[in-house]
C-alpha cells in the first residue's frame, strides 16, 4: 500500500469512527487537508491550487486547479495531487463523467511530476454506487475498469475524456448510509 493510500485509509477511518464529520465536498476537502497537514508537517497542503503555480502550462491539462496539492515549500518536491468528489444533488451520470475527467487530470499531474495522484469519492446516495450497470454506470456500479475513451453520457454529448491507465472503483462502507472509493494513479500512462 502506498503512503497516499495509507493516509487516505487513516482519514476514512477517522470519518467512520465519527472523529471527523463530512457532509459535502467542501467539508471533505478541508477536513482531508487538515488531516494531511497534521500527518505531513514538512509539506505545504493547499486547496484549489492552479497548475500554473507549479510552472505547468494549463493548456496541457483537462482541468486547471487541484482540489488538494501537497508539496515542498520550494516546489522541488511535488508530493501529492488529490481530487475529491462528494456528489449530493443527483445528476449521477454527470458526476460520474466528472470523476472520469478527474482520473485523466490525475494522470496528467502524475506525468507532470507529482509523486502520486489520486481521487477520493464519498457517496451517500445509493444510486451512485448501486443499480443498473449499463453505460457509464458500469464504472461505478459493476467494477468495469475506467479506461480508454469515455464519452459524456448526457446532453450536449460533445465531450469525452481519454484515460491512459485502467482503474477500478471499489466501494467500501464508511457508515450505514455512506460509501467511499479511492483510486490512485499508478503510472503516468
Amino acid at each position: 500500500m502506498s503512503e497516499l493510500s495509507a493516509l487516505t485509509a487513516q482519514f476514512v477511518q477517522s470519518v467512520a469512527a465519527n472523529g471527523t464529520e463530512i457532509y459535502n465536498e467542501f467539508s471533505l476537502q478541508h477536513e482531508f487537508g487538515i488531516f494531511l497537514r497534521a500527518a505531513l508537517p514538512k509539506y505545504k497542503v493547499q486547496f484549489e491550487h492552479n497548475v500554473e503555480s507549479f510552472g505547468l502550462s494549463k493548456q496541457n491539462f483537462t482541468k486547471r486547479e487541484l482540489d488538494i496539492a501537497v508539496f515542498a515549500g520550494d516546489k522541488t518536491d511535488l508530493k501529492y495531487a488529490i481530487e475529491l468528489k462528494y456528489p449530493r444533488n443527483g445528476q449521477y451520470p454527470e458526476q460520474m463523467f466528472s470523476f472520469c475527467k478527474d482520473v485523466a487530470f490525475a494522470e496528467q499531474l502524475k506525468a507532470a511530476g507529482f509523486s502520486s495522484a489520486g481521487l477520493l469519492i464519498f457517496a451517500d446516495a445509493r444510486p451512485f454506487y448501486a443499480g443498473s450497470a449499463g453505460g457509464i454506470y458500469g464504472f461505478f456500479r459493476a467494477g468495469r475498469p475506467i479506461t480508454g475513451r469515455i464519452e459524456k453520457p448526457t446532453e450536449p454529448k460533445n465531450d469525452h475524456v481519454e484515460i491512459k491507465g485502467s482503474y477500478v472503483v471499489s466501494w467500501a462502507p464508511v457508515s450505514a448510509s455512506t460509501q467511499y472509493a479511492f483510486v490512485e494513479v499508478k503510472n503516468a500512462g
